[in-house]
């Protein structure tokens, strides 16, 4: 069975997840965690553990349980006590961090109460903290001021020096594709790849390198950034062997889907730029992937599993 390990943080990981569990694949997450938002941010300044809400999403996506346990680890408490905003799931995965005696022991007894189709692993199981400079030379620290900071990055780094999980290591050395997910480019992925130890291993494994590419631009990191400039940015990041082959999008978005993008979220759909992307030796693999999900846009996670699958397998 063919090795997969698919690197990132938040929504972006967890929807390249739903589609990818679906195929017969030896399939691992590796999960940034440097979140510091809403309820996490709160556990992690109480309990000095890493950031579990992205932990959380990915162990959501992989489950093989009842829709009513995804509903339950995402259920988010209501109330005017210090419970309030805080989700289930992370105060489960606190818990059994602090019962096991880290993150990965505790995500593991998780993963089996939940039949993981797939193996997740913290990127460290340090209490990271996140940082930024700006264009504007501001150094903003935390994950979740860099996302309000109005203005756009131009680096990220952390705070100190986080000692990354052996298993992370061992897993992309002995991959047979990696995979750089689509996601907040600066926030979710970047993070792993700030890691010298993460870059190294990359080098040193003879898996393809393949990167997903965003539908729409975020603000503040990627605005205007065509797919070649996603792909610029990530192999910057990156240290003797760069992206291979990039999937990307070439579905339109209905004017009305724009508009409503554009207008709430400041955000534009990423171009398509074949030329530019030839021109950087990529391997290609483009088509329709956009879908709509409670009224946002999304990859379609059948598809794009299919397509991955399908190189994997095929080459094509």
């Amino acid at each position: 069975m063919k090795k997969v390990v698919v690197l990132g943080g938040g929504t972006g990981l967890s929807t390249l997840l739903r589609g990818l569990k679906q195929f017969p694949i030896d399939l691992t997450a590796i999960v940034a965690v440097s979140d510091d938002g809403r309820s996490t941010g709160k556990l992690r300044q109480e309990f000095n553990v890493p950031a579990v809400g992205d932990i959380r999403q990915v162990i959501v996506a992989l489950s093989e349980t009842e829709p009513l346990v995804e509903d339950l680890l995402n259920y988010r408490f209501k109330t005017t006590s210090d419970l309030n905003g805080h989700a289930l799931g992370n105060l489960l995965l606190t818990g059994l961090i602090n019962v096991a005696g880290n993150m990965s022991s505790g995500i593991e007894s998780l993963g089996k109460i939940l039949n993981l189709k797939g193996k997740v692993l913290p990127l460290t199981e340090d209490n990271v903290v996140l940082m930024a400079k700006m264009n504007d030379n501001k150094i903003v620290e935390g994950e979740h001021n860099i996302t309000e900071y109005e203005g756009k990055i131009k680096e990220i780094f952390y705070k100190q020096k986080p000692e990354i999980n052996d298993d992370v290591i061992k897993v992309i050395k002995d991959a047979d594709l990696i995979i750089l997910s689509m996601g907040s480019l600066y926030t979710s992925l970047l993070p792993n790849l700030i890691c010298k130890e993460i870059t190294k291993a990359i080098d040193e494994s003879k898996a393809e390198i393949m990167y997903i590419c965003n539908i729409m631009t975020q603000p503040g990191e990627t605005d205007k950034y065509s797919a070649s400039d996603h792909v610029k940015i990530v192999n910057s990041y990156l240290n003797k062997r760069k992206i291979e082959i990039i999937l990307a999008n070439t579905g339109s978005i209905t004017n009305e889907m724009k508009n409503k993008y554009a207008c709430l979220e400041q955000k534009d759909q990423v171009i398509f730029d074949k030329k530019n992307l030839k021109e950087l030796n990529l391997k290609i693999i483009s088509d329709d992937f956009v879908t709509i999900s409670n009224n946002m846009l999304r990859h379609d996670t059948i598809k794009l599993g299919l397509k991955i699958y399908s190189y994997l397998i095929l080459g094509r």
